[in-house]
């Protein structure tokens, strides 16, 4: 095994093993849903950069081949906004953004991975770990700088693909981990495993191989963690006549290739009304459009002699519009409440906006590429991180398109007395994984609300899915639907609610413990 591990970490095989695992932590995600792949696929990372004598500049090409293999897979959808011929772009600038874009968000990604390798390389520098318990810190160490570094992406504005992430929508019983202390749980959980299977590898290569014992702690870990998951998911809903509400969803499913254009703009008016007819007849008590829907300013000129305006008046029936709004000289993508009389009764502006779509990043350094390159507007102005959004029916938790990725976002506003969740999103213009993707990101933030979540999208996925992840409707892509279901508001508070990520500040101080325990020994 000693001969085994070094050969192979010094030979040019090393990078096709590193760029082969980070890709089999992309299979996790869709279209391939692999997610009992997370539970391996760092470890030859691990074992790799952690292999003495290999180079610190050795280790950094085997991060770049890992983050290259998951983040650029599981982000791959990215390359769906090709062509943007219908936009005027020409065919080859239309591919150069679509590849730029690719790149850029790949990059990024890494950068977690980049800065992971540094820290342990640092660590195993000054602690050469050479005996079970020391072996045990190093795994403490790492899995803590991961969450750590997770934790600080999640501040920016670039943030998709987590650890946590990896696991949903279909390891039910994991995500459930999400309501103790949010995604860090579920990294944490991860990183552990690999860990310390990792470490049992290392170890085999070393003169004082540990007791086959050793191994039982990763399998016993993870086991441990899928049962503690799955007595949470047991936990019963008892929901209630008196928290029911009846909610209507419509998916326009209205092409980008003509949404902002006279017959865009004809089918979206004619579409949404008579989707909210529908639904009203149906006995609904609100009625959820996707981001967008109506995509010009929601204001009194607009809205006076607009049919789904008419139609509200008409059937005396609460709308949530997706739709502009204005905030100074700027527009914002807005989500708003109007209720039967036609006035607005509450306004959400997404916060989270889509980098290189609706503003740049670093836009003194990239604002002149970008703007050569493409003829899109990127410059929205975002809503306040502090919103809330009352309805005639209580108070509810708001997320538009990206902002589904970022879970203190909700858990913000849960903590704040939201009952129930609704999202509005546009995934029209990615490819086809991208919006399962993203139904992948609302299944985590039910659970760790634990709220129902309405989502209603332009395209597809839209759905509902019940506060233990549950998908109990899901519509299909490219179509247009409307569905009517009944909803649960609940008051609930998970840990993660109350106390936010309290797991990444207990890791941080037992890891600190841990290395001033090792010194001191």
């Amino acid at each position: 095994m000693r001969s085994f591990l070094k050969n192979l970490a010094f030979s040019p095989l090393a990078f096709a093993v590193s760029f082969a695992s980070g890709l089999g932590m992309g299979l996790t995600s869709a279209p391939v849903y692999a997610y009992f792949l997370g539970w391996i696929a760092l470890i030859p990372l691990w074992v790799l950069i952690c292999q003495p004598g290999v180079s610190f500049k050795r280790a950094l090409g085997l991060a770049i081949a890992w983050g290259a293999g998951y983040h650029g897979f599981a982000l791959s959808w990215i390359t769906g906004v090709h062509p943007m011929t219908w936009m005027g772009v020409p065919w080859l600038a239309s591919l150069a953004i679509a590849l730029f874009c690719w790149f850029f968000i790949t990059l990024w990604g890494t950068l977690i991975v980049l800065s992971w390798v540094v820290g342990m390389r640092l660590y195993s520098r000054f602690m050469q770990p050479t005996t079970l318990l020391a072996r045990c810190s190093r795994v403490l160490f790492g899995l803590t700088l991961w969450c750590a570094l997770e934790a600080f992406w999640a501040l920016g504005s670039l943030y998709w693909t987590t650890l946590a992430f990896t696991q949903s929508p279909y390891n039910l019983a994991i995500l459930h981990l999400g309501q103790l202390s949010g995604a860090t749980t579920i990294s944490a959980a991860i990183a552990a495993v690999n860990g310390l299977i990792a470490e049992w590898l290392l170890a085999q290569a070393t003169p004082t191989k540990p007791r086959p014992l050793f191994l039982t702690l990763p399998i016993g870990l993870c086991l441990s963690l899928h049962l503690i998951g799955a007595s949470l998911l047991q936990a019963p809903l008892n929901p209630t006549p008196e928290t029911a509400l009846r909610v209507g969803i419509i998916q326009g499913n209205i092409p980008n290739t003509i949404k902002l254009f006279p017959e865009g703009l004809r089918k979206a008016i004619e579409g949404y009304t008579a989707g909210y007819e529908t639904l009203v007849a149906q006995g609904v008590n609100a009625v959820l459009t996707p981001e967008t829907a109506l995509p010009f300013i929601w204001n009194e000129q607009n809205r006076r002699y607009s049919s789904f305006q008419q139609a509200i008046l008409r059937e005396n029936t609460v709308a949530w519009l997706g739709t502009f709004s204005t905030q100074g000289s700027r527009l914002t993508n807005s989500l708003l409440t109007i209720t039967g009389d036609g006035e607005i009764y509450s306004r959400y502006d997404k916060v989270k906006l889509v980098p290189l779509g609706e503003y740049i990043p670093f836009e003194d350094i990239l604002g002149q590429l970008i703007n050569r390159l493409s003829p899109l507007d990127a410059h929205l102005a975002p809503g306040s991180s502090e919103q809330i959004f009352d309805t005639p029916f209580g108070r509810a938790i708001v997320g538009i398109c990206y902002d589904s990725a970022f879970g203190n976002h909700f858990r913000r506003q849960t903590a704040a007395g939201g009952e129930f969740i609704i999202t509005a999103s546009n995934n029209a213009h990615y490819s086809a994984t991208m919006p399962a993707q993203h139904h992948a990101q609302d299944v985590m933030r039910a659970v760790e609300s634990d709220r129902w979540i309405v989502r209603a999208t332009n395209t597809g996925y839209s759905g509902i899915v019940d506060p233990h992840g549950r998908t109990i409707w899901i519509s299909g892509l490219n179509t247009y639907e409307t569905h009517a279901d009944t909803i649960y508001r609940r008051q609930t508070q998970t840990l993660y609610v109350r106390w936010g990520d309290w797991l990444l500040l207990v890791l941080m101080g037992l890891s600190g413990l841990s290395i001033i325990q090792q010194k001191l020994t």
